[in-house]
């Protein structure tokens, strides 16, 4: 309705005017219509989110895979692994070459925020990393004695795609480094049950820890750790000093032989406590003596003439 204003002397009614808006005070209120709007669209294509049913469920993805140059037990060491962590994800074999950093653009483009990397060197030294990818932190194990599922054949078995449990010694909690690696290692629920072995079994040896991924600053540095070329060298320079020790033996001796040999005068002293034995009378035998009886061609010659009168009486009978 119009609004109608009355002249106070009698007259006829006018129409009152309508105030006039500025340009400046409509624009806020057509901007928050449109904003508005566009919410209430915003809420009608909007999918509801997954309800929460209470249950724990572990987003962790971890990426398994290997340079090239790995051996039979190393490539069956990662399908096991590969078995008993439903979690994990492979990839095509790195090129030796590539740096490691590629590693976590590798890991971006798998969705994986977790990495085991096995580093394979001169084809019999095997290296394993550990990493938090992209941001960290990482470890580097020198891989010894590798015994696959197929090797040991425990008893023990596991459901497809169940998570494997962790045991831990009571060093883990004590010394820094160790946590840190057990918070490496552990990506699972903890559960109270009875724990069977089923393998794989493999020792790693700590090199270093780094603050980054596959890189950065040294957290940690294993002061008694001792590198697969030194070792080699340590037990060929054993066994070349054992051979230069043969060696030098035979020398002596060849030496010794050469050596003209020391005569040494005679010791008057030396037969001192010898007594002398003593002298038996000579006797001359004048007899022949009795010719030896040979017992065997006795036998022999007495068989032979049984044997003859036997023939002898067997033919006088036939006749």
């Amino acid at each position: 309705m119009a609004a109608i204003k009355r002249k106070r002397r009698g007259g006829l009614a006018v129409q009152a005017k309508k105030p006039k808006r500025n340009e400046k005070d409509a624009t806020p209120t057509a901007k928050r219509r449109d904003m508005a709007e566009e919410a209430e669209e915003e809420e009608r294509d909007r999918i509801p989110g997954p309800v929460c049913k209470g249950k724990w469920k572990n987003k962790e993805r971890i990426l398994i895979f290997s340079s090239r140059g790995i051996n039979f037990r190393t490539r069956h060491l990662m399908q096991d692994l590969r078995m008993l962590m439903p979690h994990s994800k492979a990839d095509t074999k790195m090129d030796r070459k590539d740096k490691l950093f590629v590693i976590n653009e590798v890991c971006e483009m798998k969705n994986c925020n977790k990495c085991i990397y096995f580093e394979a060197k001169k084809k019999q030294d095997l290296y394993m990393w550990l990493s938090n990818s992209p941001h960290g932190p990482s470890a580097k194990f020198l891989v010894q004695n590798i015994h696959t599922l197929a090797e040991l054949k425990m008893t023990g078995n596991c459901l497809r795609g169940s998570r494997p449990l962790l045991s831990f010694d009571p060093a883990f909690d004590e010394l820094p480094h160790y946590a840190l690696l057990k918070e490496l290692l552990i990506q699972i629920i903890e559960e109270d049950a009875a724990l069977v072995e089923i393998g794989p079994r493999f020792v790693l040896n700590l090199i270093k820890i780094f603050q980054g991924s596959f890189g950065g600053p040294t957290l940690y540095e294993n002061p008694h750790y001792q590198s697969p070329n030194m070792h080699r060298r340590i037990i060929r320079s054993i066994t070349a000093a054992k051979y230069k020790e043969k060696q030098q033996v035979k020398d002596v001796q060849k030496l010794r032989k050469k050596e003209p040999k020391t005569i040494l005068p005679h010791d008057p002293t030396a037969d001192v406590f010898v007594t002398p034995a003593e002298e038996k009378p000579i006797e001359i035998q004048w007899v022949k003596p009795e010719p030896k009886v040979d017992l065997k061609a006795r036998k022999k010659r007495i068989y032979k003439r049984q044997r003859k009168m036997k023939q002898k009486m067997n033919s006088g009978n036939t006749k």
